[in-house]
């Protein structure tokens, strides 16, 4: 039995950008491109209405923003995943966009295989991210010295999966690493969700760093 293609809508308001996005996209064969927009309102029309799989958004676009269309969408499709693409490297605009509910940061360098990669890695329940933006999260972790908080909040062994999870490690990965089942790792999150009061990876790294 052949799987389903993951569902794919592309906001990007640089036409040549866009075409060389499509064109990656359209070779793949466990992706299924839906639509392609230029501009956040058109996108927020109708994915309101036919939501996707996975949604690939630039932050600065004409009129609405990608991380106002995010957060707007969310609202109607919680479950549907968003990673920005973009070439916006600093914390404040990565953590703006975790906010709002992107469950991935990308940069627009990285590399086209890589890109495949954290599109299927988001859709099977990974965070990804490019490891500059890992690392900017780690150091604004660290500057808002957060340890009181994940001292009261989050077991020891919580806090170790959060902070592999902000460096875009995959459940397996934290699993081989910490030398646990990736069942053991899926009931820490969960009860880190619990615990912060979160649903997604995103809102428990953003409100984890105080956001």
């Amino acid at each position: 039995m052949q799987a389903s293609k993951i569902n794919i809508a592309l906001i990007e308001d640089e036409d040549s950008i866009r075409q060389s996005l499509l064109t990656l996209l359209y070779r793949q064969d466990e992706l299924e491109v839906v639509d392609a927009f230029e501009d956040g309102e058109a996108a927020l029309d109708l994915l309101k209405k036919k939501p996707v799989d996975v949604l690939l958004f630039d932050i600065n676009l004409p009129g609405i923003s990608g991380i106002d269309v995010v957060n707007k969408l969310k609202v109607i499709h919680p479950a549907m995943q968003c990673m920005a693409l973009t070439s916006y490297d600093d914390a404040e605009t990565a953590f703006r966009a975790l906010k709002a509910g992107a469950t991935g940061y990308i940069l627009k360098n990285t590399d086209p295989q890589k890109l495949v990669e954290a599109i299927l890695d988001i859709h099977h329940g990974g965070s990804p991210m490019s490891s500059q933006i890992a690392r900017l999260v780690v150091t604004e972790f660290a500057a808002n010295k957060t340890e009181k908080f994940q001292s009261d909040i989050l077991s020891r062994r919580e806090n170790e999966i959060l902070a592999l999870l902000s460096e875009g490690l995959r459940y397996k990965e934290i699993a081989a690493k910490l030398f646990i089942s990736i069942e053991t790792v899926r009931t820490h999150i969960r009860n880190i969700y619990e615990k912060l009061q979160v649903r997604t990876r995103a809102q428990a790294l953003s409100k984890f760093h105080g956001q």
